[in-house]
């Protein structure tokens, strides 16, 4: 395969082995290699989309679909109280193999890591700035 080809293809090709946990025709999940909790799974589309931005709607809801079945499954499995979904969508958003993937990660009571506010310092915004940007994002979708 090629230089430009991703870990993430490498593997659904089957040339780096996985911890599968779900397969189907466009569709990949399996264990982070670098969990950050028991059960930690990675959610793929097996083309190789970079960004969200790249991918089609119904492509990206299939997934999500998948997700929500794999999301309970995970939890399951390791006695988890909930679970994180997200994805780092670019690369300054961390976003550190160039092909789109959801996280599914486990979480526990007493795990200390809190939401996903605790990212971010946040933003101040008067109500106009506010009404600003939902113009904008209403207007470039």
């Amino acid at each position: 395969m090629s230089d430009d080809t991703t870990i993430f293809e490498q593997i659904i090709a089957g040339e780096i082995p996985s911890y599968t946990v779900y397969e189907d025709e466009t569709t990949y999940a399996f264990l982070d290699a670098n969990p950050l909790a028991p059960g930690h799974t990675l959610v793929i589309p097996k083309h190789p989309y970079e960004r969200l931005n790249d991918m089609p709607a119904d492509e990206a809801g299939e997934i999500f679909g998948i997700i929500s079945d794999i999301a309970p499954a995970v939890e399951a499995a390791v006695g988890a109280d909930a679970s994180t979904v997200a994805v780092n969508n670019g690369e300054e958003a961390g976003q550190e193999v160039p092909h789109v993937h959801w996280h599914i990660i486990p979480r526990f009571a007493d795990d200390n890591v809190g939401p996903i506010h605790r990212l971010f310092d946040g933003a101040e915004l008067a109500d106009d700035e506010m009404e600003e940007i939902a113009a904008d994002i209403r207007s470039n979708q």
